[in-house]
Order: structure tokens, then sequence, then C-alpha cells
């Protein structure tokens, strides 16, 4: 259970404590009420075609909660493959394996961003 010191300042054996555990519950609160928030927001349209959708994500109460959203769910993801990567991975693909899983994330992510920010400032396609 590590040394005595370890548990008194909550300290896991990989060093950094309870700090991914409460990243990764802040995400999945964050990410169930932004779910929350983008079913209601869809259900509320007054229909489902591209130029309404379009008009919708134009405006800044829309688009803002939808990068957060996106931000949130992929950092979640992220976290959540790490820890599958430190219980699973061998010692010399573990550190591989995290680095493609981070590029992974901030290139979809910033991908979905940008294209929910192109639609959000107006731009055509």
């Amino acid at each position: 259970m590590g040394t005595e010191i370890g548990r008194v300042r909550g300290l896991g054996s990989a060093g950094h404590g309870a700090q991914h555990w409460w990243h990764h519950k802040l995400t999945a609160g964050s990410n169930f009420l932004l779910l929350v928030w983008l079913l209601t927001s869809i259900a509320m349209l007054p229909s489902y075609d591209h130029g309404t959708v379009r008009l919708w994500l134009h405006s800044a109460w829309v688009a803002v909660p939808m990068v957060l959203f996106i931000a949130s769910v992929f950092y979640h993801f992220r976290l959540g493959l790490q820890i599958v990567i430190e219980d699973y991975a061998h010692k010399e693909s573990r550190f591989v394996l995290t680095v493609l899983v981070t590029v992974f994330t901030f290139a979809t992510a910033g991908t979905a961003i940008f294209s929910i920010l192109k639609v959000a400032f107006g731009a055509t396609a």
C-alpha cells in the first residue's frame, strides 16, 4: 500500500494521487450536463434540415457549449484510454501508446472544434 507518508499525502503508486480520478469524474459530470443541453436544444429545433441546423450552430449561445462539449468529451476519452494503457500495456509500449492516444485525441478534437468554429463564424464550404 505504499509508504506512510504516501498514504498521508494521498499519493497512489503513480505519484499523482487522486487528480486523474477527479478529472475523470468532473469530465463525466460535464459531459452529462452538456449532453442534456445538446439533446434538449436539438429537440427544440423547428426542423432538422441543413439550413436550420447551420443557423442554430451559427449562434454563440450554441457554438460555445458545443466547443466545451467536444473538449470535455475528448479529454474524458484520453483519460479513460490512459487508464487502460497503464493497466494493460507492457512497459516497452506504454509510452508510445500514450503519445499516440494523445496525438490522436488532439487531432480529432481540433478537427471537430475547427468545424464548429467554421460554421459558427459563417464560413462557407
